[in-house]
Parts: structure tokens; C-alpha cells; sequence
């Protein structure tokens, strides 16, 4: 995946602008730094989280079967939560299963239904992680005061209910140039 680095300033946005129409230069703006935070935040934890042997798809399988009473799940509704393929999701257990963070089960009365249950490795793992989590976790949003937490908070929820835009295929074209 390409990363956001190089976000383009005013007067580059302009010449886009100028050839498309459509272009609200402070709306682009606005949401190239937008991914570009989330990029480097996301960069910033897979860093945090290489210093466990982890990355963020594993961490995650370790959150979601610690999220669960009985710290189990099957694989298909692990896939679901991660928002992964099944192919996928076999991949990430796979690992953790090789690191011993995970078991499979098998059912007694079915032995092809499968359940992956949390280790007390993988317990411990997370138990060393998660607290500097929480602590840069903190840092970081300490830079806001509350009102400013709740007002990002409510912004995000908004331009999350929008994310559909990317997915409609008929949104209109004003403007586009023709060949």
C-alpha cells in the first residue's frame, strides 16, 4: 500500500483545480492530512508493536479472542471483527498458532469445527503490550483538551458515515473533462 508523505501544498493544489473543476482545494487538503495522520499513526504502532514480535493484524486477533468471556472464537467470526478474508484471517492464526499465543480446538462432536482460544502466552503477550499502549495511547491524546476530544470524536463520526463515497459508483461527474 502507498503511503501519504508528500502532501501537495496550495499552489500545487491549484493546477489540479484549474484543470478540474470540481476541486474544493481546502477539502483535499483537509483530507490528505487526514490520511497522512492515519498513515503515520499506523506506522507509529506497527513500529511500537514490532518491539513484541507483533504487528497490528496479530495484536488485533489477540485483542478480539481477550474481548470474549471465554476467550475463544471461531475463525470465520474472527475474520468478520478484523474486517479480513477467511484466507486471511488463517494466515494470522497461523502465526500466532506457530508463536503458541493461540490454540485450536476442536469440536468433540464435530472435529471440523474449529475454535481459536487465547494461550496464557498469548495473554502474557498482550499483558506486556498493552500497558505502553495505553501510556502512548494517553500521550498522544493529551495534546487535546476534552471539548477539543469529543469535537475530533464527533468529526470523525461524521466523515466515517461518509466513507460510502469511495464505494458509489454513480456519484456524478461534474465537469469531468472529455476526451
Amino acid at each position: 500500500m502507498l503511503q501519504v508523505k508528500d502532501i501537495p501544498n496550495a499552489e500545487v493544489m491549484q493546477k489540479f483545480a484549474d484543470r478540474y473543476p470540481q476541486t474544493d482545494v481546502k477539502n483535499v487538503m483537509t483530507f490528505l492530512n487526514l490520511l497522512r495522520v492515519g498513515t503515520d499513526l499506523s506506522n507509529a504502532l506497527n513500529g511500537y508493536l514490532a518491539e513484541y514480535d507483533l504487528l497490528q493484524g496479530r495484536w488485533w486477533v489477540l485483542l478480539l479472542l481477550m474481548r470474549e468471556d471465554n476467550l475463544s472464537s471461531t475463525p470465520s467470526a474472527l475474520a468478520e471483527k478484523a474486517g479480513v478474508s477467511r484466507a486471511t484471517m488463517t494466515g494470522l492464526l497461523d502465526g500466532l498458532l506457530r508463536d503458541k499465543l493461540i490454540s485450536r480446538i476442536h469440536a468433540k462432536q464435530d472435529r471440523r469445527q474449529i475454535e481459536i482460544r487465547l494461550t496464557k502466552q498469548g495473554q502474557a503477550k498482550l499483558d506486556d503490550v498493552m500497558p505502553g499502549y495505553y501510556q502512548r495511547v494517553n500521550q498522544l491524546m493529551q495534546s487535546l483538551n476534552e471539548s477539543e476530544t469529543m469535537n475530533l470524536m464527533s468529526l470523525l463520526q461524521r466523515i466515517y458515515q461518509q466513507r460510502h463515497v469511495f464505494e458509489n459508483q454513480t456519484v456524478e461527474m461534474q465537469n469531468q473533462p472529455r476526451s
